[in-house]
């Protein structure tokens, strides 16, 4: 042990600094190597030093503070590394970079539909701070709605590309919600759909869901929204039990028609890693037959029932009418969704969707807040 300074303590591994306050912070010495300024393409900001390149483990030659950074020589190629001393402290301690993107959710409820935010298509495209705004609402609240929305298929791609790339699901890249003369999903029938989030049959269902109303002249077929927060932290609130059983169980999921199979087990609670509820995954129509053991559902199904009743409640269900020129778009992994029946033949009706993905939408946040790891 070598010590070169009162702040500095070399180890045969590492070495400890004293950066204030707290007693001396350790530093890996790979940790250090791999994470020298240089070992980072100043274009792509991507990692372009190769740590398993290295034939013998980093050991420092010198090492001393001055300027108030950690300068290093590294023996073998005398590479010289330089660590402000601020950077140090930020990563002193095993944890993960704040992520500007996760954020508290704003639960809502049944009345929550005259105040939902709404963000003009136009004004989207061309003014910053309304599409952070709109991100941030996507991100809280889960749902907002885009106006002024031409009756084109153009105008789809446009809104989605705000916040990422449209995602394909095996029904395709677009789709198209109106009467087929041979539907293979409820959503293309005049018919009830019920509360659900969209393509559970995948193994990673979409993210965030986008639905322009082209058309809406038909008697009846109200949208119904609920957040799937709301409604889990409420069954956390009342059954704990019940809540900590759909969080742990994976339940299967299927779509199959002629030229498709798919299958997949979802939780129907998600929680992140704080232990706060994520997301929610239900759907009956595409609910597989429960291959679990039969004394299990003794349990499950009580718990599993008390949920989607929970879900339909007045409290939480909110029920509206879509009109032409206004795309919903919600996070699919959160708010549930579904259609009141429709009277075929009352008039025209024609929604059409796609799809991107949760980490775009953070992505898009990060990006307009500039707080990414190489921001100036």
């Amino acid at each position: 042990m070598l010590t070169c300074a009162p702040s500095l303590t070399l180890h045969d591994t590492g070495l400890e600094i004293g950066l204030g306050d707290e007693k001396p912070a350790y530093f890996n010495y790979y940790w250090l190597r791999d994470n020298c300024a240089t070992s980072f393409d100043p274009e792509t900001r991507e990692r372009v030093f190769d740590i398993f390149a290295q034939t013998a483990p980093p050991t420092p030659l010198e090492a001393l503070v001055e300027d108030g950074s950690l300068r290093i020589v590294w023996a073998g190629d005398r590479h010289v590394s330089s660590y402000p001393l601020a950077w140090l402290a930020r990563h002193a301690q095993a944890k993960p970079r704040p992520d500007p993107a996760i954020m508290p959710r704003k639960l809502w409820y049944g009345d929550h539909y005259p105040h939902i935010p709404r963000f003009a298509l136009p004004a989207l495209q061309s003014d910053r701070a309304t599409r952070k705004a709109w991100v941030h609402t996507l991100l809280s609240e889960g749902i907002a709605l885009v106006t002024d929305m031409p009756d084109t298929d153009q105008a789809l791609e446009d809104a989605a590309t705000l916040i990422g790339v449209p995602r394909p699901t095996f029904f395709g890249l677009y789709f198209d919600v109106n009467l087929h003369a041979k539907p293979d999903n409820l959503a293309y029938t005049a018919k009830a759909l019920e509360l659900h989030t969209d393509v559970p049959s995948e193994d990673l269902p979409p993210g965030v869901q986008f639905l322009h109303c082209r058309a809406n002249s038909t008697e009846g077929g109200e949208s119904l929204f609920v957040d799937g927060a709301a409604v889990a932290a409420e069954l956390r609130r009342t059954h704990p039990d019940d809540f900590t059983l759909l969080c742990e169980t994976l339940v299967p999921f299927y779509d199959e028609h002629d030229a498709y199979d798919m299958r997949a087990r979802q939780r129907v609670i998600e929680l992140d890693e704080r232990g706060d509820i994520s997301g929610v995954t239900i759907s009956q129509h595409m609910a597989d037959v429960f291959d679990m053991d039969q004394h299990f559902l003794d349990r499950f199904y009580p718990a599993f029932c008390r949920f989607g009743r929970l879900l339909q409640d007045t409290r939480f269900l909110m029920r509206f009418r879509l009109n032409a020129g206004e795309c919903i778009v919600f996070d699919n992994h959160r708010i549930v969704h579904g259609r009141a029946a429709f009277k075929a033949g009352s008039g025209a009706r024609h929604l059409r969707g796609t799809y991107t993905d949760r980490g775009e939408l953070r992505s898009a946040w990060r990006v307009l807040s500039n707080e990414g790891r190489f921001q100036p």
